[in-house]
């Protein structure tokens, strides 16, 4: 790597410039001398290297713990704040809400006293406000005893969807793409078309360029996941079910983020969840204990299915790996391999595990940069180590090869961990040095630290930003389904024709929230009579918003994925309980079918995060269409044909419960760690996997139709 000795542009606010061979450093460290961290001129890991002779014990710990932060904005009582309200320094005490783990300390004690340098954010202010805050608590880590800048990182802010926190703790603020499915739709469009995949690679370099005018630098983000096992509830946080189209998607998305290689513009990667979280126990999650387990039941599946977008996201160079909380199952997997060698299966979850975080991720893929794991892994989520102590856990995290742990300040229990001789010093020097070579090739601690909050408004508000962002919403939107040409309505269709439009919703409050929002964005098309009543309608045009399962806790049964109201289900324990996933079902029959008395036309889309059973919806319409968290307006467009049909679905969607029952060993007919395209090869004879509608479609991975 060639390294630029022009003099950067820098600024300090607490210490002094010193002056060198006519050249200008800041010192950091009030030293009056030029200790080689404070060289610009010199490689960052040589100037990380020397930091780390510099730094004592606890400046060694704190920089190994990531926690989320809040910003002072969003604390209430202004009199625990500091810096004009811009820094939190409120105490929280320990359990008084679920994340508080341990004790919160306020921002300018986490800073000074724990020695933390790495936050995670998840407000949802303005970009100024934003870029403020990043610069204050650079300030105060300015003043330290070393001036470690800080480094925040943050979930994906660049997708539609409903905030879920730790998936999407942000929406609405930075330019607002569909979701990640929708983004794997309308990109996996373009390629059905003759194209390729570069929406994907543009929506990454718009992001890139508003990440990085906040001054948000590192990003847990995206999801290399194959999606395997259809209950699985984090599937729209996915790029689908093709191994081969998300290791394309993945490595677009670290170069346009990070740049060809890592350095002072870039927004670091942290790719996730390695090796794939995608081969559940029939949709179970390890964010609660009954999903603790990844299954294998298929031979060559880990490396045919799982491997390949992280081997991409190694190869593109991704700054950062996030392995997932499961533990592979012995029991319900067969022997996997990779690169023709048998991996020995330790039954703890992945950022414990050392075969496949030293033998599998450093030595095989040949990753270079260091490993995060997911939140709360010495906490709630230490499966395969609940037996061992949050010390002893810690050290089996980093010996196994974990650089940086994540959501906690729990500074005691890693000292204590090096305290007993658990952690080798080499050991915490090594994860030490890798992480702060990525802060020094970022420019934190030169011309990097600080951003104009000014700038920061103004690039996110640029409009050919949104503008693209409108376009992959259009090209997101799928045709499933259009008997006799029902779609497009063109204008001519609609001459003197009145159009119902209603959005149905889980929760009857946002249904109606949204239907006046749908209806509001339908009237701006010329072409459109609106009618408030049903019974009056020649057309409906109806928004379905099913939501099954939590993200943080287990269904009493299996996840639901079929459209449903007060449905009796089976809990595992037999009990039995009243599934909803979309409410007023009745309703919906009632319009369909009144719209359909006066021989009229019923289009139905539906939101698409989880791979939905369709079959008590899709009789109902005579055109069926797919959304993902995609806008009203853009759908509306294609329905009236202002805009060519693009998406195709970027998963399989299944035909009947039969397909994806479970035995009562707990075995699912097709298998969990095979996706949807390629189940029916481990099918029992006389099954289908996919959907196939009442023209003949099939749901299957790649299915859209266009006009």
């Amino acid at each position: 790597m060639e390294h630029n000795h022009k003099q950067p542009e820098l600024e300090v606010r607490v210490k002094n410039i010193i002056e060198v061979d006519g050249l200008k450093f800041k010192d950091l460290n009030n030293s009056g001398k030029l200790e080689p961290y404070k060289d610009w001129r010199l490689s960052p890991k040589e100037r990380a290297e020397n930091l780390v002779t510099l730094m004592n014990i606890d400046e060694k710990i704190g920089m190994m713990l990531i926690n989320t932060r809040r910003m002072g904005l969003s604390q209430e009582d202004k009199s625990k704040t500091s810096h004009d309200g811009v820094l939190d320094e409120a105490i929280v005490e320990k359990g008084e809400n679920i994340f508080a783990i341990s004790k919160i300390y306020g921002t300018t004690h986490t800073i000074e006293n724990m020695h933390l340098r790495h936050f995670i954010h998840r407000d949802n202010h303005s970009p100024a406000q934003m870029a403020e805050w990043i610069n204050k608590m650079n300030e105060v880590a300015e003043g330290t005893r070393l001036g470690i800048p800080c480094l925040i990182t943050s979930n994906s802010r660049n997708e539609n969807g409903e905030s879920i926190f730790g998936m999407n703790d942000a929406v609405g603020i930075f330019s607002t793409w569909p979701g990640t499915l929708g983004l794997a739709a309308a990109a996996k469009g373009d390629i059905k078309n003759g194209g390729d995949a570069s929406l994907i690679s543009e929506f990454a370099q718009i992001a890139h360029d508003e990440w990085d005018a906040v001054g948000i630098r590192k990003g847990y983000m995206y999801m290399a996941d194959t999606a395997t096992d259809p209950r699985w509830q984090r599937t729209y946080g996915t790029f689908g079910e093709d191994p081969g189209f998300i290791s394309d998607v993945i490595g677009r998305i670290i170069d346009g983020f990070q740049g060809k290689e890592l350095g002072k513009n870039s927004i670091a990667m942290t790719t996730k969840h390695f090796p794939g979280g995608g081969a559940r126990e029939n949709g179970f999650d390890p964010h609660y204990a009954e999903g603790k387990w990844n299954l294998y039941p298929t031979p060559g599946s880990l490396e045919k299915y799982h491997l390949p977008p992280f081997r991409a996201a190694v190869e593109h160079g991704t700054s950062s790996i996030m392995p997932y909380y499961s533990i592979p199952s012995i029991g319900k997997s067969v022997v996997q391999e990779f690169e023709g060698e048998d991996i020995p299966f330790e039954e703890v979850g992945f950022t414990f595990n050392h075969y496949f975080l030293q033998r599998i991720l450093r030595e095989e893929l040949g990753f270079k940069g260091y490993i995060n794991s997911d939140s709360g892994i010495t906490s709630k989520m230490a499966w395969g180590v609940e037996d061992k102590t949050e010390a002893e856990r810690f050290a089996k995290a980093i010996n196994a090869g974990t650089d940086l742990v994540a959501d906690t300040n729990d500074i005691e229990n890693l000292k204590i961990a090096i305290e007993k001789g658990w952690i080798s010093e080499k050991r915490i020097n090594e994860a030490n040095v890798r992480l702060l070579t990525e802060m020094f090739t970022l420019g934190l601690f030169d011309d990097r630290t600080y951003v104009s909050p000014d700038q920061a408004a103004e690039v996110v508000n640029t409009p050919k930003h949104w503008e693209a962002a409108y376009e992959a919403h259009k090209k997101s939107v799928t045709v499933l389904k259009n008997s006799n040409g029902t779609l497009p309505l063109r204008a001519e269709k609609l001459t003197d024709k009145k159009v119902y439009v209603e959005v149905f919703h889980k929760d009857p409050k946002l249904a109606a929230m949204y239907s006046e929002q749908a209806r509001k964005e339908c009237q701006e098309l010329e072409s459109v009579t609106l009618t408030e009543n049903h019974e009056e309608a020649d057309t409906a045009i109806l928004f379905l918003q099913p939501k099954s399962g939590s993200y943080f806790n287990a269904t009493p049964g299996l996840l639901e994925l079929e459209l449903c109201e007060d449905k009796t289900i089976t809990a595992l324990d037999g009990s039995s309980y009243q599934e909803t996933t979309l409410s007023n079902m009745a309703h919906l029959k009632e319009v369909a079918d009144s719209v359909h008395v006066r021989g009229g036309n019923v289009i139905i889309s539906v939101n698409v995060t989880l791979p939905w059973i369709l079959g008590n919806v899709e009789p109902l319409a005579d055109a069926l269409i797919a959304g993902y968290d995609t806008f009203f307006k853009p759908q509306f467009e294609v329905i009236a044909g202002e805009s060519q049909p693009v998406g195709v679905l970027p998963l399989t969607l299944p035909a009947s419960e039969e397909v994806i029952a479970v035995d009562e060993n707990g075995d699912c007919v097709s298998p969990n760690d095979v996706p949807g395209y390629d189940k029916d090869k481990y099918m029992h004879a006389g099954l289908s996997y996919a959907y196939k509608d009442s023209d003949g479609n099939i749901y299957k991975l790649g299915h859209g139709l266009t006009y």
